[in-house]
């Protein structure tokens, strides 16, 4: 029987496997949660390395009053994009990791497209 870990793992393959073949040579933005914390970060799968990270531990993030809500997510989406900006990076495929694009993972896509990525 497959728990609900097991069955996010799955999904996260899944949507990895997919983006790959149509990611061209473009880094990646993976976001990733917890129930106390959002984490984003763009990472080039050819070397294997994070080219930028955001996550609501951060110091930016230390006056917040929560580190795992809406709010919380769009500081981070706004974080990794001006990080990402300042690294030369503008174009990203974004990785959901198995989750719903709705709620958290939503509210960072939006902040790091209005912060000046495209995906």
């Amino acid at each position: 029987m497959l728990t609900s870990k097991n069955k996010l793992q799955r999904r996260s393959t899944r949507s990895r496997f997919k983006l790959a073949a149509r990611r061209n040579g473009l880094p990646r933005l993976s976001v990733f949660r917890s129930n106390n914390h959002i984490y984003a970060q763009i990472i080039d799968d050819g070397k294997r390395t994070t080219l930028a990270a955001a996550s609501s531990m951060d110091k930016a993030m230390a006056k917040a009053k929560s580190t795992a809500n809406v709010e919380a997510a769009k500081a981070v989406g706004k974080m990794i994009a001006e990080r990402a900006v300042s690294k030369g990076i503008d174009t990203v495929v974004f990785d959901r990791g198995g989750r719903v694009f709705h709620g958290r993972v939503k509210a960072i896509a939006d902040a790091a497209r209005e912060a000046g990525l495209k995906f």
